[in-house]
């Protein structure tokens, strides 16, 4: 091929590569960072004879002022009248966020709720090269951060009769179905502290017992499995946030293996198996504010009895052993 021609191809690919690229940046934060979901789960976990309880899980809201597609949208699940909300953290990423987070969640505050704690409701976002999670996962609580005013939201979750599970054992009673919890902090700050509230499931306490961590780290999830926990919850991954259609995610940003980067699963550590639920999170870093391939989501879980009843999440179920 003659030089002049090799010349004319090679640029031509060069900028049918950017142009796809420039496309494919425009869906992913243009579009389908604002396109929510509601992810729709059942979780044959209570007694036999008990009533189905709807659980709304939410998690890395990453909130900020100037969010206000996202603020709408939380507001409006509470039209789904859950009967427990669980929130798996990082709702704050402005320190003026503290007020929206409280009216997005609206009414869903006068629903018995619980939550824990993520690395972004503790300190500020920072810019970071989005690349770099492809390498290794982030690096917890970089020095210099400001911090932001999670206790001001605490006190507001402790007004509205929300119970705060960092490092605590918990019971809530809903439609009669004796619920326990147990929670942590956030492993990716290495602040988790399992082994104070370690100990098998006491089942003549409690119906259900439900674990609670942000990020699902493997140290915390199996020891919760081992203990005999039903259900598991976490966020912390954003689904991976850039993911390949038709493959999935890339990263975790932490060591839970990417084919269950969200939604249910089952765990199995210490001869125990639990269910096992990642929410992939309603936000992003206000400094990476794209998702490919990986809606925001919400996920309303349907508990029910374990009479004959299987596990879906939207048609698919995955599993994973150590």
């Amino acid at each position: 091929m003659p030089a002049a021609r090799r010349s004319r191809v090679l640029t031509r690919a060069a900028l049918g590569t950017a142009g796809v690229g420039a496309a494919c940046l425009a869906y992913a934060g243009g579009y389908e960072v604002r396109a929510f979901a509601l992810r729709r789960v059942t979780v044959p976990v209570l007694p036999p004879g008990s009533p189905s309880l709807r659980v709304l899980h939410l998690s890395d809201l990453h909130l900020t002022p100037g969010a206000r597609a996202r603020q709408a949208w939380v507001a409006g699940l509470a039209a789904l009248e859950p009967d427990l909300v669980v929130d798996t953290g990082d709702n704050l990423a402005h320190p003026d966020a503290v007020p929206y987070v409280l009216r997005s969640l609206g009414r869903l505050l006068d629903v018995p709720g619980v939550h824990v704690w993520g690395s972004n409701d503790y300190v500020s976002p920072a810019p970071k090269n989005p690349f770099a999670y492809l390498r290794r996962p982030s690096r917890p609580r970089p020095a210099g951060r400001p911090e932001l005013p999670w206790r001001d939201l605490a006190a507001a979750f402790q007004r509205a009769g929300w119970t705060d599970l960092t490092h605590t054992r918990a019971t809530v009673t809903v439609q009669g179905v004796r619920i326990g919890f147990v929670g942590t902090d956030d492993a990716h700050l290495g602040l988790a502290r399992y082994e104070t509230v370690a100990g098998p499931v006491d089942r003549s306490a409690v119906d259900v017992s439900l674990a609670v961590t942000h990020a699902p780290y493997r140290a915390v999830i199996d020891a919760m499995a081992a203990d005999g926990h039903d259900l598991l919850l976490a966020g912390h991954t954003h689904g991976g946030q850039v993911c390949v259609p038709s493959y999935g995610a890339l990263v975790t940003n932490c060591d839970l293996d990417t084919a269950r980067v969200k939604g249910l699963s089952t765990h199995t550590a210490g001869g125990r198996t639990a269910y096992l639920h990642v929410s992939a999170g309603l936000g992003t870093s206000p400094y990476a504010p794209v998702r490919f391939a990986c809606r925001p989501e919400a996920t309303l879980l349907t508990l029910t009895a374990r009479e004959g009843d299987a596990a879906v999440d939207d048609g698919r179920v995955r599993t994973g052993r150590r």
